[in-house]
């Protein structure tokens, strides 16, 4: 059984920095993939950042540059530091893990229940 705990949301105003964590716990399978998304309401889900079992990451373009994915396999903990954070980044962002290469797409496995994270202007 796979579980994953986000935290680290909050509110910031624009130009400001959040760093999400999550918590990964289960087979080490599971954990090989893991990523970001984040759903703003009336929105779909969206991919924001992806890393694979060797490190290798992918980032959404409206978040490139900006955000960094980072995982420590130690004590399975999955990172996103989001800097320069602008009002459309609102969204409540969710983990997901896999054991196969999904990249932005939302096929993972397994998922978080979310953190928010509000950016005012």
């Amino acid at each position: 059984q796979v579980q994953l705990v986000e935290s680290g949301g909050g509110s910031v105003q624009a130009g400001g920095s959040l760093r999400l964590s999550c918590a990964a716990s289960g087979a080490r399978a599971a954990l090989n993939y893991m990523a970001w998304f984040r759903q703003a309401p009336g929105k779909e889900r969206e991919g924001v950042a992806a890393i694979d079992t060797y490190g290798g990451t992918t980032y959404a373009v409206p978040v490139k540059g900006r955000f960094t994915i980072s995982k420590d396999n130690a004590k399975n903990i999955l990172y996103l530091q989001m800097n320069s954070l602008k009002p459309e980044d609102t969204a409540m962002y969710y983990c997901a893990s896999g054991e196969w290469a999904s990249g932005l797409r939302a096929a993972y496995n397994y998922w978080g229940q979310g953190t928010q994270v509000t950016v005012s202007s």
